[in-house]
């Protein structure tokens, strides 16, 4: 059986209402929900936790560099530089929100696909 998440997003018909709860668009841009594991043994997508994206890094939760780490995994999933995600709220949270600017079809199924 197809989730039909799974299925919006890969065929393109991705529209707001097909998206996981921790995946929205805003124009042109993505919102991605993380929770956010810092301090893991390794940077991985490891699913959902609730209506957030479950993002593991092994960056300490210090000076930035656990959401450093998470903007550069997402980016890297999508196949863009890290320069195309911004952090958009929650800095010292363990739940925070990520933009990917200019995020295509491409990157929402993958995204979907990692988790």
């Amino acid at each position: 059986m197809t989730d039909p998440d799974r299925a919006a997003v890969a065929d393109g018909s991705g529209d707001a209402a097909a998206l996981p709860a921790w995946l929205s668009r805003q124009g042109a841009d993505v919102i991605v929900r993380v929770k956010a594991v810092p301090g893991a043994s390794r940077d991985s997508i490891a699913g959902t936790l609730g209506d957030r994206l479950k993002v593991r890094v092994s960056a300490p939760p210090e000076g930035g560099r656990a959401n450093a780490a998470i903007c550069a995994l997402l980016a890297a999933a999508c196949a863009l530089p890290t320069r195309s995600v911004t952090l958009e709220s929650g800095p010292a949270q363990a739940q925070k929100s990520f933009r990917i600017h200019s995020a295509d079809a491409g990157c929402l199924a993958k995204l979907v696909q990692l988790a």
